[in-house]
């Protein structure tokens, strides 16, 4: 057990903040049980960084979990441990490193992150960050991440391509895997669903679906990026497809090819605003096949919905969300339009087939959820965004 003082504690931090099995080195045999003491404490994030104490934030304030700071030597073991020998090799290569780590404390259970593993500067060293986002093991319900209902109503389609959108750490993967949680529960299932994500957050293991099957990739560990694993998917006959970002022209052209075959499509952008989506992932095509591929993607739209997450006014976050259902009607209408005109159309279309971020925001503000500064940062910008 080491004996040496914190670094620097948070004042009226107790002794039992410190993780007490602390060794004089980490091994790889030692990261598990820190991990999962860690979460005990009731972390949402764990820091393990070069030259610093392991770190834990708890209610936005971080507090130290080691009294030593991690050396070279230590952090080769955590890096090993969470990613694998060529951890810094990689690093090294200038690239910063998604993935997930599960830790087991019995045969029954598990702790699950999301990490992000990136090279740093330390001491006037090339050194490493460690960020670890503690993951729920169980998707949660719609319902309680307060959807709307008529989002729900349109969830499932039985063809077709719903996207989620948002910015980062707007919630995006949780409510697709509170989405999945609903599709699979219900009484029929939902046949095969493949789902391919950069990490995987969600695992759908303790959900009883009789009829359903899951089948959950990890890119780039299981293939090499979206868009393969959309050519994946379409080998395996599978009723719907997962696809945890369409970032780029290629994964944009597959995930349409993919619900013009007549499978149910999930996919997510970090786009904000229903109009501005469509009009995002339009431009990322060339201008010789923008108007092709432009009146592909509205011919297998089905929802699109922006999420942003607001800190409630008694603490925690809310979402606030703008999205519109293209029935058949709307989609032949858009056709028949230039694309130049979608984006105006669209917009005075989601109050009649959806509902603004204005108007949701204004509703949470009048039911005293959210702070008046944070209606006027939603809703300052004008058109609904």
């Amino acid at each position: 057990m080491a004996t040496r003082k914190p670094i620097s504690l948070i004042k009226g931090d107790a002794a039992g903040n410190i993780y007490p099995d602390e060794p004089d080195r980490f091994r790889e045999e030692h990261v598990d049980s820190l991990l999962e003491w860690c979460v005990k404490q009731g972390t949402s994030d764990i820091t393990i960084q070069s030259d610093r104490p392991v770190y834990n934030d708890i209610s936005g304030i971080l507090y130290p979990a080691t009294y030593r700071a991690m050396d070279s030597s230590d952090m080769a073991s955590f890096l090993a441990r969470i990613y694998g020998a060529d951890a810094s090799a990689r690093l090294a290569s200038g690239k910063d490193l998604d993935i997930s780590y599960e830790v087991r404390p019995d045969r029954y259970s598990r702790i699950r992150f999301r990490v992000n593993i990136t090279a740093i500067q330390a001491q006037g060293r090339d050194a490493a960050q460690i960020t670890m986002r503690s993951l729920p093991t169980d998707p949660p319900y719609l319902k309680d991440l307060g959807v709307e209902q008529h989002i729900i109503d349109n969830w499932a389609p039985r063809q077709g391509m719903v996207i989620i959108t948002g910015p980062t750490g707007s919630g995006k993967s949780t409510l697709l895997a509170a989405g999945n949680r609903m599709i699979l529960e219900r009484p029929h299932g939902c046949g095969k669903m493949l789902t391919y994500e950069s990490p995987i957050e969600f695992t759908y293991d303790s959900i009883k679906s009789p009829r359903s099957l899951v089948a959950q990739t990890e890119i780039p560990r299981h293939l090499p990026d979206f868009s393969a694993g959309i050519r994946n998917a379409l080998r395996r006959k599978p009723n719907i497809i997962l696809i945890g970002e369409a970032r780029d022209r290629e994964t944009i052209s597959a995930v349409i090819e993919a619900a013009q075959t007549g499978h149910a499509v999930y996919t997510t952008t970090h786009t904000i605003g229903v109009a501005s989506t469509i009009k995002r992932m339009i431009g990322t095509f060339e201008k010789e096949e923008r108007t092709e591929r432009a009146y592909a993607l509205v011919e297998t739209l089905r929802m699109i919905v922006t999420q942003a997450l607001v800190p409630r006014v008694e603490g925690g976050r809310i979402g606030i969300r703008e999205w519109m259902v293209f029935p058949e009607e709307i989609r032949e209408k858009l056709l028949d339009m230039g694309i130049d005109d979608w984006t105006n159309e669209i917009q005075r279309l989601i109050p009649s087939y959806g509902q603004t971020m204005t108007k949701s925001a204004t509703i949470e503000f009048e039911n005293k959820i959210i702070s008046k500064r944070h209606y006027l940062l939603m809703t300052g910008g004008g058109g609904g965004h």
